[in-house]
């Protein structure tokens, strides 16, 4: 018996206004919710469409566990909507978490940020980079901000993304993240091809993050820019 997916309704809390992207329905999307963020997984892909977190001073402060690195397959997936860790192996790309380990703030959220269903193949050497600067300067704005944050990060793949493994696993063409702070109301995205040499550019608009993506992040919301 395949365990069950969960639901967004059981874990609202990484939504502003409790109210998730509003994404067109399509086949093999299942939501998933973990203690630290939640992910819309795509079957056909086998990647995430977009996971979902909530950050704020005292989450990233207490972020300072002993990296798990222990990857693995959600069993809550069914076979053959999900990637293996062979897809992976040998792959020349690296297991690109969406929801950053280093943002995690428990041993048990630590570990639960290694579920391939947070992965998509990444540049090796844009995840240690930009990427990398990236989530960083996301964690600082979290910290001195004044209440939560919302960040939505995900792949946006093009009719010319390969894929890897048995399982033919997406790879994306570019990589997004979306940061929404509700106190200032204040929402930007970073926008970056998934390559090696690839810098930080500046943030784009959520206005052309949406146009660019097709989904409505925040659709309670109109956010400045």
């Amino acid at each position: 018996m395949i365990p069950q997916p969960s639901s967004f309704a059981q874990c609202p809390q990484f939504f502003a206004r409790s109210t998730p992207p509003a994404v067109a329905p399509a086949p093999r999307r299942r939501e998933l919710c973990y203690e630290a963020f939640a992910v819309l997984h795509d079957g056909g892909t086998r990647t995430p469409v977009y996971v979902a977190q909530r950050l704020n001073r005292q989450t990233i402060e207490a972020a300072d566990h002993k990296r798990s690195d222990k990857f693995f397959a959600d069993a809550r997936l069914p076979n053959g909507e999900r990637a293996e860790l062979d897809d992976y192996r040998r792959s020349g790309y690296s297991r690109g978490h969406m929801a950053p380990a280093g943002d995690m703030s428990t041993p048990s959220s630590m570990s639960q940020s290694f579920s391939l269903a947070n992965m998509v193949p990444q540049n090796i050497q844009h995840n240690g980079g930009a990427w990398a600067k990236i989530e960083q300067d996301t964690r600082r704005y979290a910290r001195r901000a004044k209440g939560d944050v919302f960040v939505i990060t995900g792949p946006v793949f093009t009719s010319t993304s390969p894929t890897i493994g048995g399982n033919a696993v997406k790879v994306p063409t570019y990589l997004y993240k979306l940061v929404y702070d509700p106190s200032t109301q204040r929402a930007w995205a970073y926008w970056q091809a998934n390559r090696e040499g690839e810098q930080v550019s500046p943030p784009i608009s959520y206005q052309d993050l949406v146009k660019r993506t097709g989904i409505e992040f925040l659709p309670k919301l109109s956010p400045a820019h």
